[in-house]
């Protein structure tokens, strides 16, 4: 019986194989049957930006053996052997030269010493400046004596099914790797979170290439590769990359702030099924229940309300008003156009600030 397939984060740990351009490039891919892309120059331009990731964490041993219970090697085993260092792997890339690394959150973790190693083998500590768990992403800081090879954020909204990609990483603690692919699919959700928008690409994914970039025929990151499908915990060419037009907005918050602050209104929503819609009811997203004291209640909207647009956009998921909203800067008043008995209304809410995100 096969083995369940399932989302594989891709952080490496506990391998003992550890120790994955400034401005965009100008690819020109040849077109037309039999042809195959070159990606050699493409490589040599973006991969002094990427780089290795080691983290270690201090993770505390209680457990003392029996034999040594109650003996003078006790109060040794505790000082000396008592903490482990625990080594793990990732990927990351720099997108500013004067030391800004970006990788994944579940890379760094609650890491004690993290270490940023360059292309040429250099060895830099880099500092957490700070983490988003929702969206998995963290932004780290080197000093380094001279400025930094870089890579320049792309597009994702332009990117497109089927286009050829790159990616590049750490996987299994070997450094330095490129693998290529295509675009397979765009707007997976794999229950990641409520953020949940990734590009599936086919291109070779495996463990430590977490927190690398996944580029576009002009040197761009569109993607920062995340997780993969699997039934064996490698690549099986079902890999998931966050798109920059998300990530960009976060780490751009961590930089200037060292957190992320969303919106949020204090509802539950659900999306109006297929049958409804048919039976007459507008298509948008039904509101279930309200927190006492949150801003929806403030602003008057009831259990039963569907809301049909945000701002004057359309609005179709829940997703789609989860992701509005958390984009929304605390304090902002937004104009809701919802469904009311029948009847279309509009209402003025101020967004709060989603709990936990309070600095």
């Amino acid at each position: 019986m096969p083995a369940p397939r399932r989302s594989v984060l891709l952080g490496l740990a506990g391998l003992s194989m550890l120790p994955a351009c400034a401005g965009p490039a100008q690819a020109q891919w040849p077109s037309g049957r039999g042809t195959v892309p070159d990606f050699a120059d493409l490589a040599e331009r973006v991969l002094p930006a990427v780089v290795n990731i080691a983290v270690l964490s201090e993770q505390t041993t209680t457990q003392i053996p029996p034999e040594l219970r109650g003996t003078p090697f006790e109060r040794y085993f505790r000082e000396r052997r008592g903490r482990q260092q625990v080594q793990g792997a990732g990927s990351g890339f720099i997108v500013d030269p004067a030391g800004l690394v970006v990788t994944n959150n579940h890379v760094v973790g609650n890491a004690a010493r993290v270490v940023v190693a360059l292309q040429d083998g250099t060895e830099l500590p880099a500092r957490v400046v700070g983490t988003d768990e929702l969206t998995d992403l963290a932004l780290l800081r080197v000093e380094a004596r001279a400025g930094l090879a870089s890579v320049p954020w792309g597009a994702s909204g332009a990117v497109r099914v089927g286009q050829w990609v790159l990616a590049a990483g750490n996987p299994f603690g070997l450094g330095g790797t490129v693998t290529s692919g295509i675009v397979s699919a765009r707007g997976r959700e794999i229950g990641a979170g409520p953020f949940d928008d990734f590009i599936q690409t086919d291109a070779a994914i495996n463990p430590g290439n977490s927190g690398g970039p996944l580029f576009n025929a002009a040197g761009e990151v569109i993607g920062i590769n995340t997780a993969i499908y699997s039934p064996s915990g490698a690549s099986a060419g079902i890999g998931f990359a966050t798109p920059s037009d998300l990530a960009r907005g976060v780490i751009d918050q961590l930089r200037r702030d060292g957190r992320v602050e969303r919106g949020w209104l204090g509802v539950a929503v659900q999306d109006i099924g297929e049958e409804a819609v048919l039976g007459g009811r507008n298509r948008g997203v039904q509101i279930q229940s309200i927190e006492r004291n949150s801003p929806a209640a403030r602003a008057g909207l009831r259990p039963g309300d569907i809301v049909t647009a945000l701002n004057g956009e359309r609005i179709e998921t829940a997703r789609a008003l989860i992701r509005s909203v958390a984009g929304t800067p605390p304090g902002q008043t937004v104009r809701m156009t919802l469904t009311r008995d029948g009847r279309s209304r509009e209402l003025a809410v101020q967004v709060g600030r989603r709990p936990g995100t309070a600095g």
